[in-house]
């Protein structure tokens, strides 16, 4: 009964934080010029995910963030967002599933903050180095843009993953 229980809940908790990933991501920008790009809060949305769910922040993340892509008319970039996003929801969760409890350590939440961003900044680098996008030189442009985001969300993040949300963490992961 415990286990359909938590199963239940973890699937609600996914389909709001996927909604809240694509919401915050969608509605919440701000461009930047020389990238033709923009800088948002999703990622602070897809580090409490991770926190929550665990290696299952992988769903919210890649959809979430996917979705906010297509509707912005980002296509090109709805594939790599799914992959570049997911993984860091899954590297973060995993990252925070081996703590006990609500008890997550300081430097495990770094830890695993600091993977997840620095996996979106290399693999939106590493996708918009490929020669039939804007190559080496231009992708770097976006490098700090990226980083500030990354930033950006762990700074959100933080504070938020000391709230707690419903139940305990280890519900969930």
């Amino acid at each position: 009964m415990t286990d359909t229980r938590n199963r239940t809940r973890k699937i609600a908790l996914s389909g709001i934080l996927t909604s809240l990933v694509f919401v915050v991501t969608y509605l919440i920008k701000i461009p930047i010029p020389s990238t033709e790009g923009y800088v948002n809060p999703g990622d602070a949305v897809i580090l409490i995910s991770a926190f929550i769910l665990g290696p299952y922040a992988a769903i919210p993340a890649a959809i979430g963030s996917a979705l906010s892509d297509l509707l912005a008319g980002y296509a090109v970039y709805i594939l790599p967002t799914f992959i570049i996003k997911g993984a860091m929801g899954l590297v973060a969760g995993l990252i925070l599933k081996h703590s006990v409890g609500e008890n997550v350590s300081f430097g495990r939440r770094l830890v695993a903050f600091t993977a997840a961003e620095l996996i979106m900044v290399g693999g939106y680098f590493a996708f918009e180095s490929m020669p039939f996008m804007y190559g080496v030189a231009a992708a770097l442009v976006s490098v700090p843009f990226n980083l500030i985001q990354g930033l950006a969300g762990m700074v959100m993040a933080f504070p938020l993953s000391y709230v707690k949300v419903i139940g305990t963490r280890k519900q969930y992961s």
